[in-house]
């Protein structure tokens, strides 16, 4: 669990007041704080408060500078990517704008040495711990109306939001921290890099013509949150889940497939089929084909042989073969 360390009540009271009168909301009585339980890079609290005119309600408090990150954190996430004013800005800009499922924004503060975020505490069951494709599907459905619907006024969304542009540079930069990490290895990685990173112009080539659209940046199943009855559904019926994607600090633009590529990963060939018809069943999704998608898929595994140094060890349940995956995706693709 992650606390907002060394911060008393009541600043966490002052900079909450603060960010409440932004959003029009007024606190009432006291606060109760305890650590969140949900893994993050960033420090969480819940905070149980009452509000004016709402009542009780349980919030989430989250830091978003870099000093806030603990020294593992820092080492593992990509300090050119930071912005701690980018989340802040996509659920105060741009979610209000996008399909309803993402938390409610209570406020947030931006200042020289504090930037703070606080939402809306949803329950629900991460994704990844969720067994039924049904609940998969309506995630992917989700992303896609979501894409359909931020896609036509790109430009200003991407000011508004302070958006990441996943454009040949950012793309380019990747391939180039994953063979200057591959070189920091004994482990033969270096060559299997380097053939990839002479095919990489082709990935490039074929994400920047692909359809752009506001992108979540990490639309892994980590980082989606479903609240649904789906236990209690009878058999052939069609729970009424809600899809609540968080932790926006990567927000981007870009080709859609992106998110879609993130989501799907992991899954059967059968399976992804199957997800990615989801999303593209939602109105006004560009066509797409599963060559398309791999390519989307090729990039997301060279951005992870490019995330962190060496020097940094996944935990035991985060590691993944990328080189490999990143390798057998070109190959398919005949690169």
């Amino acid at each position: 669990m992650t606390f907002a360390r060394g911060l008393a009540d009541a600043e966490v009271r002052d900079g909450l007041e603060q960010a409440l009168a932004g959003v029009g909301c007024e606190l009432a009585g006291t606060i109760e704080r305890r650590p969140y339980a949900y893994r993050t890079s960033f420090p969480l609290e819940e905070l149980r408060v009452e509000l004016a005119g709402e009542g009780p309600v349980t919030l989430l408090f989250k830091q978003l500078d870099w000093d806030a990150l603990d020294p593992e954190a820092q080492v593992a996430k990509p300090r050119f990517l930071h912005d701690p004013e980018r989340e802040p800005a996509v659920y105060e800009n741009l979610l209000p704008q996008a399909p309803p499922g993402p938390p409610r924004c209570f406020g947030a503060i931006a200042e020289a040495d504090r930037h703070w975020l606080f939402l809306e505490r949803v329950e629900g069951r991460e994704l990844f711990q969720v067994g039924e494709r049904e609940l998969w599907e309506e995630a992917a459905r989700w992303l896609g109306r979501f894409h359909a619907a931020m896609a036509p006024d790109l430009d200003r969304h991407r000011t508004e939001g302070r958006l990441l542009d996943h454009d040949t540079v950012f793309y380019r930069g990747w391939i180039e921290r994953a063979a200057e990490f591959a070189a920091e290895r004994d482990d033969g990685s270096a060559a299997k890099v380097a053939w990839l990173r002479d095919r990489h112009d082709q990935v490039i080539e074929a994400l920047c013509a692909m359809p752009r659209t506001v992108l979540h940046g990490e639309f892994y199943a980590s980082n989606v949150l479903v609240a649904s009855d789906l236990e209690h559904t009878p058999v052939g019926q069609t729970s009424d889940a809600r899809v609540v994607p968080v932790d926006w600090e990567l927000a981007a633009a870009g080709p859609g497939l992106t998110d879609l590529a993130a989501l799907v990963g992991g899954w059967s060939k059968t399976d992804r089929e199957g997800l990615a018809a989801a999303y593209a069943s939602e109105p006004g999704m560009p066509p797409f084909t599963p060559r398309d998608l791999d390519f989307a898929r090729l990039q997301v595994a060279i951005q992870w042989l490019g995330w962190a140094p060496p020097s940094w060890v996944p935990p035991e349940g985060q590691r993944h073969d990328w080189l490999g995956e990143a390798v057998a995706l070109a190959e398919e693709l005949g690169l």
